[in-house]
């Protein structure tokens, strides 16, 4: 998963940048509310940690701005003030949860799980990516209105592609989500579970939509 880190402290930022990373996950950073909420628009990303008091455009304006272009990552603020106001107002705006500074990264990593398992809790029945659909609920696959057969291991690849779509997921990402994380892949069976995953869902079609990315892994997009 990959987290866009909003801060304009560069030393902050680099602080949560690695610490982060030290959790496993993917981040971005942008220094400034104009740049991160151009990369909130343009990627798709897990969650947004967001600062409150940024240059260019502050962290209510970008809050504000993304719900209202339908932009539903998750978003946790952080905040140096301690006025109940401020932080009611950013749960208003379509935050998910806020912080305040000075904080402790055990405390931030426990708060980025529980926005996550909440979103997931809430995550929607229905996939879609152009024309592919997937329905959760029913497991049933199709693509242009015709039923694609999937395996249960293609099955999860493909759900763990499109709910991170448009985002570069690595074989590492996929292996652990299909098969766990104790599973030690041998034989290529990731590579076989995708040849046979890429021709059930593009071949035909005049647009693929599962690409390799080379040195990385796999996405999904339009």
């Amino acid at each position: 998963m990959t987290i866009l880190v909003i801060e304009d402290e560069v030393k902050l930022a680099e602080v949560l940048r690695k610490a982060l990373v030290g959790q496993r996950y993917t981040v971005e950073v942008a220094h400034d509310g104009e740049a991160g909420f151009n990369k909130a628009l343009k990627n798709n990303y897990g969650l947004i940690i967001l600062d409150l008091m940024l240059p260019k455009k502050d962290g209510m304006d970008v809050c504000r701005e993304l719900r209202e272009r339908h932009i539903h990552t998750p978003i946790v603020m952080l905040t140096a003030k301690g006025v109940l106001e401020d932080r009611v107002q950013g749960l208003d705006v379509g935050a998910d949860d806020y912080i305040m500074k000075p904080f402790e990264m055990e405390e931030l990593f426990a708060r980025v799980r529980a926005v996550l398992r909440r979103r997931k809790v809430s995550d929607p029945l229905v996939l879609k990516v152009a024309d592919l659909v997937m329905d959760t609920k029913s497991h049933e696959v199709t693509r242009a209105g015709k039923k694609v057969a999937l395996t249960p291991k293609e099955y999860k690849i493909l759900d763990t592609l499109m709910r991170q779509s448009g985002e570069a997921l690595s074989r590492d990402q996929l292996i652990k989500e299909a098969w766990g994380n104790d599973f030690k892949e041998d034989n290529h069976e990731l590579n076989v579970h995708m040849r046979y995953l890429r021709t059930k869902v593009d071949k035909g079609n005049s647009k693929p939509l599962i690409q390799t990315v080379r040195g990385v892994g796999y996405i999904i997009k339009e």
